[in-house]
């Protein structure tokens, strides 16, 4: 038998053929293709079809959005998407529930809905693909079955829309009510934008993974059964069955990202900083303070920037401002804001004052803002950092 099987791109767009593919994927480790979500509703040629030729034991690929780095093809075995989907339902109580997919299918929280449909024998209502809309959201909500847990997954955009239609739209907030549970991911939420979520009586839950992990495996700071968290220098690090394979046809990235200890324990190196911090029961609670790869030297002094980013989205207007680094002659790279919406009219005085309330060092301060009529985004759903850091760069002084 070979070590390697077909690794075919299907149509994401198309659910019933994604989830006819990703059946024999999940179900049957040896099954006799590998799945790669391409995005469309329109199966590729004959011609298009393979991508490539994975191990034997992939049964999906996934690619990475690319929001801080070039974009990597995501090795998972039948077994680790088992193994989170599992992880999921042990942390909803063993309760098998009936799912909303709201994500696109082409990123692992889109697939992993598909995935725990198929584990749980129940068939995905599906929001119609395109812009995401809250009626059109509270429209598809009302087709899943009472009688079963209802459950979607979201992005905090997502999120954020939805809230503020629900002020004005009855419908959209009994769609957001009716959940047994949300799981919110992809990104680090607005400040406030979960609490004004469960005030109109959303159950939101935030998690916290990757593709890397098989989706998400931290779900309000708690790692799932079976996932073990610790902290390397600062550096937040993963293990437990639902970790991928690696990268394909990447030797190098996967080498960087994944490292196995002594007694054979293997982890993934996520290149987000974190800390675990004393919560509630005594569980230790997961949080993140920015990307390792965000940290940048200004004038000899560390700055992280998730945590700007965080103090600047405390002022009002810039609850989804996105802070990027820039070059500087004198002090050699100065944080950055751009910010969308003509709500967002403070100064970069107001800004620094937000980041000095915070506690963070004089350095820590914004010298440039840039206002859009938009963020760029990803297909994801997540800002488009690299293309902001380039407008920021090409904006005035």
């Amino acid at each position: 038998m070979s070590d390697v099987k077909p690794l075919i791109r299907v149509a994401a767009g198309d659910t019933r053929v994604m989830l006819a593919q990703l059946r024999q994927a999940v179900l049957f480790d040896g099954a006799a293709l590998a799945v790669l979500p391409v995005p469309g509703d329109t199966e590729p040629s004959r011609d298009d079809l393979i991508a490539a030729h994975v191990p034997r034991d992939v049964a999906l690929v996934v690619e990475t959005s690319g929001s801080t780095d070039a974009p990597k093809r995501v090795m998972l075995s039948a077994a680790a998407l088992r193994a989170s989907a599992g992880a999921t339902e042990q942390w909803f109580g063993g309760q098998h529930g009936q799912w909303l997919l709201a994500l696109p299918a082409t990123y692992i929280a889109g697939v992993q809905v598909l995935v725990r449909s198929i584990l749980a024998g129940t068939e995905p209502v599906v929001l119609p693909p395109g812009h995401f809309d809250p009626r059109a959201f509270a429209v598809a909500s009302a087709r899943l079955d009472h009688e079963r847990v209802r459950l979607t997954s979201l992005v905090p955009v997502q999120l954020a829309r939805l809230v503020e239609a629900a002020a004005a739209d009855a419908a959209v907030a009994d769609a957001l009510r009716s959940f047994d549970r949300i799981l919110l991911g992809g990104q680090a939420a607005p400040a406030g934008l979960v609490e004004r979520a469960a005030e109109l009586g959303a159950r939101v839950h935030r998690t916290y993974g990757s593709s890397e992990t098989a989706g998400g495996c931290v779900y309000d700071g708690i790692p799932l059964p079976g996932v073990g968290v610790r902290i390397v220098d600062r550096e937040v690090q993963l293990s437990g069955p639902m970790l991928a394979n690696g990268y394909l046809d990447d030797p190098e990235r996967t080498e960087a990202a994944f490292t196995t200890d002594a007694d054979g324990s293997r982890w993934y190196r996520t290149g987000d900083l974190g800390e675990l911090a004393a919560g509630a029961h005594g569980l230790s609670r997961l949080r993140i303070s920015g990307r390792a790869d965000d940290v940048i030297i200004s004038g000899g002094v560390k700055v992280a920037l998730g945590e700007v980013e965080r103090a600047v989205r405390a002022v009002p207007g810039f609850a989804e401002a996105v802070v990027v680094a820039i070059d500087d002659a004198e002090w050699g790279q100065r944080p950055a804001v751009a910010v969308a919406g003509a709500a967002a009219s403070a100064t970069l005085a107001d800004l620094a004052a937000a980041t000095d309330a915070a506690g963070l060092s004089p350095a820590a301060r914004p010298v440039r803002m840039l206002g859009l009529d938009a963020l760029p985004q990803l297909a994801s759903g997540k800002p488009d950092r690299r293309r902001l850091a380039q407008l920021l760069a090409e904006s005035p002084a």
